[in-house]
């Protein structure tokens, strides 16, 4: 593929702003739109399940540069709606690869457009927050376009986790691990289940619309709800699932939406953000050991703080240092935990991955 070659692409936003590109991968994609400032792992977003629905803008400049692993992938697939960047890499250099970043994308067909202006992207999204777009190579349908951007449905209220979360159970380890975890998926990232199975962990992942007492049949020794995509509201049933965990005092660990859903199931809210967090340099306090984490993040809703901080049964655990919102929290007299972020990413730093051992630490104190 010749860059010459590239046809003329554009994104446009649903306010009416348009930005001009060239199409890697034609065809047209909707989602709303958000960007993510990591420099490397690009691979690891495009599968991450939590990005389902959503138009990637990459902050970095280049994308591509070092090809695709098969070991290095979040899901079976690619999630994200479609890509936005400023230099897409056609060639790759890194003996690990499988296969060149192009290729992959287009054996799944997911659209691709590049020679965007994206630091100008970015800043736009900054000032007027996360919207529905779209990337169309189909320059000549841009007012048809407009039409059906209108109707597009809007992230708030969004229901997703159903799209990406696994049919049937299945499980994951060794079964003669020391220690069985059931696992609620709601848009589960592999490296979840690797860092369990690291800490002796045998994990069955159960859908996202299983019930408290199917997962109780399994007699596991801890229960953990998963990242994913949407909104966490309409998640009623995983909801009445935390509730039922944490009624009979079990150990419970919940990672971003699964975060989410344990403040939901207790009557605290969550709340939109203006463009999110998604990154993986966000820094972090642990306000228990007062020591700063460097953070993996990928959200575009929050837990309001200020109910956590007002609620009997919770305390604050952790904060993010950039806009002081919530980023960890636990119950005082339950065992359960939760994090906004991502402690099983490990960008390079891995900071965050004491949680896994704190959440089999309460496993042992419960099984005491």
């Amino acid at each position: 593929m010749e860059y010459q070659t590239l046809q003329k692409a554009i994104l446009l936003l649903e306010d009416g702003t348009l930005f001009e590109g060239k199409s890697v991968i034609n065809g047209t994609s909707f989602g709303e739109i958000c960007f993510n400032t990591g420099m490397t792992g690009y691979q690891e977003i495009f599968s991450d399940p939590s990005y389902k629905g959503q138009l990637m803008v990459a902050a970095n400049v280049h994308i591509g540069n070092y090809g695709v692993n098969a070991d290095e992938m979040e899901s079976e697939s690619i999630k994200i709606a479609g890509l936005i960047c400023r230099n897409f890499s056609f060639p790759f250099s890194r003996e690990k690869a499988d296969d060149s970043l192009y290729n992959w994308f287009k054996k799944q067909n997911s659209v691709v457009i590049t020679d965007v202006d994206t630091r100008a992207v970015v800043q736009y999204i900054r000032k007027h927050g996360a919207m529905n777009a779209v990337i169309t190579s189909e320059i000549d349908k841009i007012e048809t376009l407009k039409e059906e951007l209108k109707r597009f449905p809007c992230m708030n209220g969004l229901e997703l986790a159903s799209t990406v979360s696994t049919k049937e159970p299945y499980f994951f380890g060794d079964e003669n691990s020391t220690y069985k975890i059931a696992a609620l998926d709601l848009g589960i990232k592999k490296n979840i289940l690797r860092n369990l199975v690291q800490r002796d962990c045998y994990v069955q992942v159960f859908p996202h619309n299983t019930s408290f007492s199917e997962m109780q049949q399994w007699n596991p020794d801890g229960y953990f709800l998963s990242n994913g995509p949407g909104d966490p509201e309409p998640l009623k049933n995983a909801q009445e699932v935390a509730n039922l965990i944490i009624e009979k005092d079990l150990p419970l660990f919940g990672i971003c939406l699964g975060h989410q859903v344990i403040a939901l199931a207790n009557g605290i809210t969550t709340k939109k953000m203006h463009n999110g967090h998604r990154g993986i340099n966000h820094p972090v306090k642990n306000i228990i050991t007062g020591k700063g984490e460097i953070t993996s993040q990928n959200h575009g809703f929050v837990v309001d703080r200020t109910e956590v901080e007002n609620h009997p049964d919770f305390e604050v655990t952790h904060i993010h240092l950039n806009d002081e919102t919530l980023a960890g929290m636990r119950m005082k007299h339950k065992n359960c935990f939760s994090v906004q972020y991502h402690p099983e990413a490990s960008p390079g730093p891995n900071d965050a991955a004491y949680l896994f051992d704190q959440f089999i630490e309460n496993i042992k104190k419960s099984k005491k």
